[in-house]
């Protein structure tokens, strides 16, 4: 039995320690709108409308700590940018704030920017090639890659 392919993963909910600056790195830097907020406890916010893509909340407690590295949960989540100069225009944002970076990779079906939240969480920021340029290896499987991202050439998208 296989999952529905029209499935897709609709938001995340992040706990943070500082609700105020958490929402000043995600409405911002990364330019996401708020959608709606709960008191001093919860805020949400999304790209184009949407009810919410990102939750941001101090359910845990305001100035919760960070979990120790090495220890299990998530990883990274991953934000889908629509091509290839909206990518560009956002990781130019994220610059100019100072924010950095951890990596950048040329996946082959995508192009991918790695740093992290001011809690520690790990976010990607990428765009999708067409899918006709994936690149795919004699059976038709997908070949995926880890290379560098020319980041210079993105940036002058």
């Amino acid at each position: 039995m296989t999952i529905d392919p029209r499935t897709r993963i609709g938001h995340v909910h992040l706990t943070v320690s500082d609700l105020d600056r958490s929402l000043a790195f995600y409405r911002d830097v990364l330019g996401f709108e708020v959608t709606a907020q709960y008191g001093r406890d919860a805020v949400f916010v999304s790209a184009g409308g949407y009810h919410h893509h990102i939750g941001l909340n101090t359910w845990a407690g305001r100035g919760a700590p960070q979990p120790a590295p090495g220890t299990t949960g998530l990883y990274h989540f991953a934000v889908l940018f629509p091509d290839r100069a909206a990518l560009a225009a956002t990781v130019r944002r994220v610059l100019d704030a100072g924010v950095p970076l951890e990596g950048a990779s040329d996946h082959g079906v995508s192009e991918a920017i790695y740093l992290r939240d001011p809690d520690g969480n790990g976010i990607e920021l990428y765009r999708d090639r067409p899918e006709g340029e994936w690149p795919r290896g004699p059976d038709g499987a997908i070949r995926m890659d880890t290379r560098a991202l020319d980041l210079q050439a993105l940036l002058k998208e």
